[in-house]
């Protein structure tokens, strides 16, 4: 084998027929059997080695659209791909239930990853944060301002070593916390203030905006320890997901890394005595080095680079088109790195489908996926 492909699928809400996901919202049989075929139908388009599902509440519905994924694939009136179709039938599925899951009209989606090369050991999914963790604040000028603490994530982190090639390499699967205000709801209230519209409260939204917002810059930042342990242990590590936020969010900065200065020689050292105090050429090579070591590449940014294209979105909301979407690399992947293991050659995007959520026909398309899909194409040195 020589090439692969990985890739990351936002299924929108996958459930069986007549099930309550959230309050008032269900399919029925008929729309549950026009989004099954709908998803596999996609899944032989993309026809991807390894694939990173979001918005999966239940394994057996997506073995149901795997195995119909085979059935329309191997028809013979099925037009054929650029890439022969490997059945799915003998391929390894890992599924990661979200803790929060409730009853019916409370549900909370979890994740699940496709394998065609199976899994080196078992899957694991990491929620719940023990110790949690406590991030400290200091009022500007010193002095303690408290501190938010994460004791668990609003989705689980799927995290896999997949044997592709002669090489293992660590996938984390993640769904980061949407951009959806989270408001507190009072005790013994049904819903939060801030929902009843109204009332519309606007400094209550923003502060909803912000709570979600910080928690999902935390939880980007257990992805990107979770990353650096891999990279400490020397593996090669893909990061994929819905992580809503856009490519140049710090969310994405917080998961990807900084990126290196050319040149550290220029830079007074903390502890310096004068202004000749600043880090020699070794010393700058040193940081450049530990610096790149660690660092995540958008293959996004990877694939603009090498077509000279800028058009890259896989979600629409209020005319805002943009990739919430992501497959991160580290330079394991990397064109410029020598000892690479593989770089890509390409990279598909499936958004044909994808419209404004602002449009008068987005309901409807529930039925489909409010995301597009990302193939990476990876070849092996």
């Amino acid at each position: 084998m020589t090439a692969f492909t990985i890739a990351t699928f936002n299924v929108q809400n996958l459930i069986g027929p007549d099930q309550e996901f959230y309050r008032f919202q269900e399919y029925s049989s008929e729309e549950y059997r026009h989004k099954e075929r709908w998803l596999a139908t996609q899944l032989t388009r993309m026809n991807s080695d390894i694939v990173a599902f979001q918005e999966i509440f239940e394994p057996e519905p997506l073995q149901q659209v795997i195995a119909r994924a085979d059935e329309i694939a191997q028809d013979p009136e099925t037009p054929p791909g650029a890439r022969a179709w490997a059945p799915y039938g003998q391929a390894a599925l890992a599924f990661a239930p979200n803790i929060a899951d409730s009853g019916p009209g409370e549900r909370r989606p979890g994740l699940a990853v496709l394998s065609r090369f199976g899994f080196a050991e078992e899957p694991q999914s990491i929620q719940v944060l023990d110790p949690p963790i406590d991030i400290p604040f200091h009022h500007l000028g010193g002095g303690d301002a408290g501190h938010y603490q994460l004791a668990r994530l609003s989705r689980p982190i799927l995290r896999l070593r997949i044997p592709v090639g002669d090489h293992v390499i660590t996938v984390l699967n993640a769904h980061l916390k949407s951009p959806l205000g989270e408001f507190i709801r009072p005790h013994g209230a049904r819903h939060s203030p801030e929902i009843e519209m109204l009332n519309y409260d606007a400094a209550g939204r923003a502060m909803g905006a912000l709570r979600a917002a910080l928690r999902r810059m935390a939880e980007a930042w257990v992805l990107r320890k979770l990353a650096l342990d891999e990279l400490d242990r020397g593996h090669p590590v893909i990061v994929l997901g819905d992580l809503n936020d856009n490519t140049h969010s710090m969310t994405q900065a917080i998961l990807s890394g900084e990126a290196p200065f050319p040149d550290y020689t220029w830079l007074t050292r903390p502890d310096a005595e004068s202004a000749a105090d600043v880090y020699t050429p070794e010393e700058a090579a040193q940081i450049r080095e530990a610096v790149e070591r660690v660092r995540l590449h958008s293959a996004e940014q990877l694939f603009i680079r090498q077509s000279l294209r800028d058009m890259v979105h896989t979600t629409g909301f209020g005319g805002v088109y943009q990739s919430l979407d992501a497959i991160l690399l580290s330079r394991h992947f990397h064109p410029d790195w020598p000892e690479r293991i593989a770089e890509m050659t390409h990279l598909s995007l499936f958004n044909d489908h994808v419209t404004d959520g602002t449009c008068p026909e987005a309901p409807g398309n529930r039925l489909v996926s409010d995301h597009g899909q990302l193939v990476a194409h990876l070849r092996l040195r």
